[in-house]
C-alpha cells in the first residue's frame, strides 16, 4: 500500500481560525473505497503507526507564554475528542430511532416498534439515550473549542462520513450514506460484566486473566444494534434482540472511557488539560453505571437474524452467582496498585502504556469501523499513537 499521508496530513493542519461552530455540522462527503478494519489497523500497529501517518500533527503549535499547548498536551486532547465525534455519531443514530426528538438533538423522527422493544428493559430508555447523546455532542464541541482557542488544530472527522447506516422509519434521510460508524455488524465483547463484579483480579495487575463474558453469543459473529430496514421490526422477538443488543453496547462503549480518561490525565503536563480530562472522565463513568444497570433488565431470549443467519441468546442475569447478578452494579473492590496492598473500588483498567491505541482497537474489534476507508485509520491511529507517546512533565 502506498503511503497515504499526504492525503490525510491536511484534516489536522487546516486553519484554526473557524468558529468552533463548525464542528457540530454533519458534512456529506464522496464515499472512499473500504479496507478490512482488522487487516489495516493490525498491520499499522504492528509496523508502527508512524509509517502509515508521519508528520500527521507536524505543524501543531507548541506551547506559547500566553498558554498555549505543548505537542503532547494537545495530542491529550485530539484524540479524546475524535473518539468524541465517533461517540457522538453513533449515539445520533440510536437517538434518531429510539430517543426523544427534540432542539438539543434534532434530525430523526423515531421508530415506535424499535423505542417500544427499547422501553422494555426501562421505560425511561428514550430519555437516557437523548442525554447521552446530547453529553457526548457537548464533549467534542467543548474539546475542539478548546483547542482552537489554544491554538491547536481541532480533531476533523468529516472526510470520513461514508457509511450508510440504516434505512428504516425514523432515520435522518439527509445522513444516510454519511456516517462515521456501522451499528448494524457488531461484535460485543461483554467481558467488562464480569470484571466489575470480580474481587480477585485486575487488568491492571494480572493483564492475562480470562474474564467470563456476559452475553458470550454476543461476542462471536456480527449483530446488529439498531434495526437495518423496516423488515427488521416485523418480528417481535428479533427486535427485542436488536434493542438488547443495543442494551449490552452501550455500557461496553462507555467502559472504555471510563478508564481513557483517567488514563490520559495521567500524562497530562498543563494544568487545564489535566482538569478537563479528570472532569469529562466521571460523565462517562455515570454513562457506564446507568447502562450496566439497564442491560441486567434485558428479557432473555433467543433469536435468529433473518437476514445473516447467526443466532444470539440472552441469557436471565438475575442469578445467585456474583459475577453475574444483574443487582451488583457498584463496582466490587480488587486488588490494586500492589497484590500486598487492600482490595480497593476503582475503575479498572487505568495503566496508561498504549491506552489510546488500545482503545482504538477494542473500538475497531467491536466492527464499528467496518466499511471505513483506509485513511480513516491511518488518521485514528496516528491520532492515537501520539496520545500514547505523550509525557507528563512539571504540571502549571
Amino acid at each position: 500500500m502506498k503511503p497515504i499521508s499526504n492525503s490525510i496530513a491536511p484534516l489536522l493542519t487546516t486553519s484554526i481560525s473557524s468558529n468552533s461552530d463548525r464542528y457540530d455540522k454533519q458534512k456529506t462527503k464522496r464515499p472512499v473505497s473500504s479496507l478490512s478494519r482488522r487487516s489495516f489497523l493490525g498491520k499499522s500497529l504492528a509496523v508502527g503507526a508512524g509509517t502509515i501517518g508521519a508528520g500527521l500533527l507536524a505543524n501543531v503549535p507548541t506551547a506559547k507564554a500566553s498558554g498555549g499547548l505543548t505537542p503532547g498536551d494537545a495530542a491529550l486532547l485530539q484524540f479524546p475528542a475524535a473518539l468524541e465525534l465517533i461517540e457522538a455519531d453513533f449515539w445520533i443514530q440510536y437517538n434518531e430511532l429510539g430517543g426523544v426528538q427534540d432542539p438539543e438533538v434534532p434530525g430523526g423522527t423515531g421508530n415506535d416498534a424499535y423505542r417500544e422493544a427499547i422501553e422494555v428493559l426501562d421505560e425511561d430508555m428514550a430519555i437516557y439515550i437523548h442525554d447521552n447523546t446530547d453529553d457526548e455532542i457537548t464533549h467534542h464541541t467543548f474539546l475542539n473549542a478548546y483547542l482552537v482557542s489554544k491554538g491547536a488544530a481541532p480533531a476533523d472527522l468529516d472526510p470520513f462520513r461514508t457509511l450508510m447506516g440504516s434505512t428504516a422509519t425514523g432515520v435522518n434521510p439527509d445522513l444516510i450514506g454519511h456516517r462515521l460508524t456501522n451499528l448494524m455488524q457488531l461484535t460485543i465483547d461483554t467481558s467488562w460484566w464480569t470484571r466489575y463484579r470480580d474481587d480477585s483480579h485486575n487488568p491492571d495487575l494480572d493483564p492475562n486473566h480470562v474474564f467470563p463474558q456476559a452475553v458470550p453469543t454476543l461476542g462471536v459473529n456480527q449483530h446488529t444494534a439498531i434495526p437495518r430496514t423496516d423488515a427488521d421490526t416485523t418480528d417481535p422477538n428479533f427486535l427485542q434482540a436488536i434493542a438488547n443488543t443495543a442494551a449490552f453496547h452501550f455500557p461496553t462503549i462507555e467502559q472504555g472511557g471510563n478508564s481513557l480518561y483517567p488514563a490520559l490525565a495521567l500524562r497530562a503536563t498543563h494544568t487545564e488539560v489535566l482538569r478537563i480530562l479528570i472532569s469529562i472522565g466521571p460523565t462517562e463513568t455515570m454513562h457506564f453505571q446507568t447502562w450496566s444497570d439497564v442491560a441486567g433488565n434485558a428479557p432473555p431470549l433467543t433469536a435468529v437474524d433473518p437476514v445473516t443467519g447467526v443466532s444470539v441468546t440472552f441469557p436471565d442475569l438475575e442469578v445467585d452467582d456474583e459475577l453475574f447478578d444483574k443487582a451488583l452494579i457498584m463496582p466490587e473492590p480488587c486488588p490494586f496498585l500492589d497484590p500486598s496492598l487492600p482490595i480497593c473500588s476503582v475503575i479498572r483498567p487505568t495503566k496508561t502504556e498504549d491506552v489510546a491505541m488500545g482503545t482504538l482497537q477494542c473500538l475497531t474489534d467491536m466492527g464499528l469501523f467496518i466499511g471505513q476507508s483506509p485513511a480513516f485509520f491511518a488518521f485514528m491511529t496516528e491520532l492515537a499513537r501520539l496520545a500514547d507517546h505523550a509525557r507528563a512533565g512539571g504540571r502549571r
